[in-house]
């Protein structure tokens, strides 16, 4: 899909950074995402520089605001500059400095749309918990990442990120208050419902 000049510079911004910015795959399911939930209110585990928070806004709700959090305040000063340049007010963002895991605990129970995982790989099975707490009945978790780079799938891959990644995954196909489903996409997409 075509990218609009504001993710192209995000991306170059990112690339000066050291960052990896999410791809145009992810992005535009991200998009859809959003939209086929009405999204009104997002929670964003990783900043980076505000690539994934333009396309999750480009599917909310005209009045809908993001939650945005990473422990990198660079990143997410390119971020708030991704977001001015595509001319997202700033009170559609909240944009909070800090470990996730520290400032998620923090967040209202069943008030969120949609939780996107995209933070410290090590601390997604963390991360799985309080989105389920998070969601809204009919709410989407999205973890990306979900392949690790095709490491999930080889058992004999035993390295602390790719055993946190295949923990999520397995903390959110046994948790019976979601239906969950692989997406094809970048480095994979685990999505899921939250049940009503």
């Amino acid at each position: 899909m075509p990218e609009s000049e504001t993710v192209v510079a995000a991306r170059d911004r990112a690339a000066q950074l050291g960052c990896a910015a999410t791809g145009s795959g992810t992005a535009a399911a991200l998009t859809f995402l959003a939209a086929s939930v009405n999204a009104r209110a997002v929670v964003e585990i990783g900043t980076g520089v505000g690539v994934s928070g333009v396309s999750l806004l480009a599917g909310m709700t005209p009045d809908g605001i993001l939650t945005t959090i990473d422990i990198e305040a660079e990143h997410q000063r390119a971020a708030r500059r991704a977001f001015a340049d595509a001319g997202i007010a700033p009170g559609r963002t909240r944009l909070i400095n800090g470990r996730g895991l520290d400032v998620l605990p923090r967040l209202t129970d069943g008030a969120y749309d949609v939780v996107f995982i995209d933070g410290d790989r090590s601390e997604y099975p963390q991360y799985v918990a309080e989105a389920v707490r998070l969601l809204r009945p009919g709410g989407l978790l999205v973890m990306d990442g979900a392949f690790a780079g095709d490491r999930v799938a080889d058992p004999t891959q035993r390295d602390a990120d790719t055993v946190a990644v295949r923990d999520a995954g397995r903390a959110v196909r046994d948790d019976e208050t979601l239906v969950a489903a692989l997406l094809p996409v970048g480095d994979g997409l685990l999505t899921a419902v939250r049940r009503g």
